[in-house]
């Protein structure tokens, strides 16, 4: 280094006292996944690139509260001390609440614990789909989910038993929770909401429009991750279409959606939340996945899970 010009010297050292960045092959994309009737429990599917997934042949964990002991729409998101929180459905009708357990590794998990976040409303139809976002601004969790409670809101087209609207809580260690408040009411039953960040105060909501002539995704905006949002859209995917999940590559976000009514699994990709392109020749997802949420993991926590079940498998 002693030949070298001055101000080199100053470039070398001054990259030397920078904090190395995690180079981006080392993340993994993670896809949670259940198979009907949705009693075995949580599947994975991996990703190098958010597009081309591939199925962790394993159940990761197996439905062990709730009556009906299903585990539908398996939602995971990693804290800021990488641990892993999974939330899911617990049944069908006649719950207050949703599961919930964590995890270090994907592998070995907590004990399940049923959080009733509508125990205070007793005339609760149900809780679908809850759905984790870690709020970096906040530093704290939010969790929204879907309830039907009859004749609390405008009935609309829909039953009183299906006139849905979401719901969320928020918590800093999955041990107390805020109360319970509305999240999202658009005038008409709403369920299967995502929360997405592109920016400090810039938030997109994907929703289903669950009344029985749409039954498809539509976005919504806000400068909050609690709401309100606004400017719903007009829907961007065909009709019998639920369970969205993005992820962001490039330039592009790429949402994730089950499309039930042509029993195959689907995606577009924006880059503005305004035109939305079809992305099906793009992607390859395995056979009988149902409604997930994607996160990062580590190419060493994918090699630890792989590893896992070379040696035998998950007990």
């Amino acid at each position: 280094m002693k030949n070298l010009p001055i101000w080199s010297l100053i470039v070398v050292l001054l990259a030397a006292c920078q904090p190395r960045q995690q180079a981006a092959e080392d993340d993994v994309f993670f896809f949670t996944s259940f198979h009907e009737p949705a009693d075995e429990g949580m599947r994975l599917l991996y990703s190098l690139d958010g597009l081309t997934w591939q199925g962790l042949v394993s159940i990761f964990i197996k439905p062990e509260i709730g009556e009906q002991k299903i585990m539908r729409d398996p939602s995971i998101v990693r804290g800021p001390d990488g641990t892993f929180h999974l939330v899911w459905t617990t049944g069908w009708r006649g719950t207050k609440g949703f599961g919930y357990a964590h995890s270090k590794d994907l592998v070995n998990w907590s004990d399940q614990r049923a959080i009733d976040v509508m125990e205070h409303e007793p005339t609760t139809v149900n809780v679908w789909a809850p759905e984790l976002f870690y709020d970096d601004e906040a530093d704290q969790f939010i969790i929204i989910w879907a309830s039907t409670i009859p004749g609390r809101f405008e009935k609309g087209i829909e039953d009183e038993d299906n006139n849905h609207r979401m719901y969320y809580t928020t918590t800093k260690d999955f041990k107390s929770f805020s109360e319970t408040k509305l999240f999202l009411d658009p005038g008409f039953s709403v369920i299967d909401a995502v929360i997405i960040k592109r920016d400090k105060q810039d938030y997109v909501l994907v929703l289903k429009d669950n009344t029985r002539p749409n039954r498809n995704l539509k976005v919504a905006f806000s400068d909050s991750p609690v709401g309100p949002y606004r400017h719903i859209s007009e829907p961007f995917s065909d009709h019998l279409t639920e369970g969205p999940t993005a992820v962001n590559v490039g330039a592009e976000w790429y949402i994730y959606f089950d499309s039930y009514g042509n029993h195959h699994y689907e995606a577009v990709k924006t880059s503005d939340f305004k035109v939305f392109e079809n992305a099906n020749e793009e992607i390859s997802i395995p056979e009988g996945h149902k409604h997930g949420s994607i996160f990062k993991g580590t190419k060493k926590q994918l090699d630890y899970i792989k590893q896992v079940l070379e040696n035998g498998g998950i007990e």
